[in-house]
């Protein structure tokens, strides 16, 4: 403590320089080597233009295969359009990243039509604290705290013997509908949106149960931005958008050291390679059904088979049931 601690504005640029450059290298570094189980994304506001309100840094977090939380990505960007979220994902894949197990984000509707082109096989899991808001913030107060009680004891799974998967997809979302019904009629504006996408607030129940409830939200990533926004409460605003991102990018990579990753059970790692095989090894049918989109002729397909060759399944549309060609 004393004058003797304080830094010299030289220092100051050294330290504040090596940053920089060693975001500039983190950047742009090669993600081949990193494969997640998990891939959250969010973003979260900073003042870093003069004249300008809070404009967002995108953010991508991972849990690894051997449970290690890891920085994906940091950008900024002017807003959180489809662009933007398209460009920062896609640069991701770009620079060797596979496609996760599954994708926790919020429910924005920007950021869920760029990752389905993007990281369309993953399986998307919708942020249930962000859920839980929406939800909430419709509610009266008289009925606030019972809504909120009522919506976490819908995903509550601990007391249930049902193993990750289907069955247990199915009785959380038997609940949901119980839930919607006993609070749609007082709060139908609150209770739409939830009953309009119920499938990505379940995609986490197909995961090893002892990560459901650290899989099924994203503020971990809003954990984080927190620490560096406290780091420059006093200042208000960063000088610019290098030193917002170049900050962003060091306090959390120089704390996550300390952070305590996902522990699993010996059937967890089971569990997620079968997942992974599924998702990067589908079957031929679930090939064709995963593609772009597009119509099929099934009376020229029909016509190019050997004769006496079983008939393979077509799809004609996404979600459309496969059938056989006809003739």
């Amino acid at each position: 403590m004393g004058p003797d601690a304080a830094l010299s504005k030289s220092t100051l640029s050294s330290i504040c320089q090596a940053v920089r450059t060693e975001y500039d290298a983190w950047r742009e570094r090669d993600l081949s080597g990193v494969t997640l189980d998990c891939l959250f994304i969010d973003a979260s506001p900073f003042r870093m233009h003069p004249n300008a309100p809070a404009e967002p840094v995108l953010a991508a977090w991972g849990i690894d295969t051997g449970g290690r939380p890891v920085l994906i990505g940091l950008e900024a960007a002017g807003s959180q359009s489809h662009d933007a979220w398209a460009g920062f994902l896609q640069g991701l894949l770009d620079r060797g990243l596979t496609p996760p197990l599954l994708v926790i984000s919020d429910g924005g509707s920007a950021l869920i039509s760029a990752c389905e082109p993007v990281l369309g096989r993953s399986p998307r899991q919708r942020c249930l604290i962000h859920q839980c808001r929406n939800v909430t913030s419709k509610a009266s107060r008289h009925d606030l705290e019972q809504v909120k009680k009522e919506f976490w004891e819908n995903f509550d799974t601990s007391e249930l013997s049902i193993p990750p998967g289907q069955r247990l997809v199915e009785t959380v979302q038997r609940r949901t509908d119980a839930f919607a019904a006993k609070w749609e009629k007082s709060y139908p504006a609150a209770l739409k949106p939830l009953l309009a996408d119920r499938s990505p607030l379940t995609a986490s129940l197909r995961f090893p149960a002892e990560h459901h409830k650290r899989i099924r939200h994203s503020s971990f990533i809003q954990r984080t931005s927190g620490k560096t926004r406290r780091r420059v409460k006093a200042i208000g605003r960063f000088p610019g958008e290098t030193s917002c991102v170049s900050l962003a990018f060091a306090v959390p990579s120089r704390t996550a050291t300390g952070w305590h990753g996902f522990t699993t059970t010996p059937t967890g790692p089971r569990q997620l390679e079968r997942i992974r095989r599924d998702l990067l090894h589908p079957t031929e049918t679930e090939v064709i059904h995963l593609a772009p989109p597009a119509r099929v002729s099934l009376t020229k397909a029909a016509s190019h088979q050997p004769h006496g060759t079983p008939r393979r399944a077509f799809y004609t549309a996404p979600k459309t049931r496969p059938h056989a060609p006809s003739g």
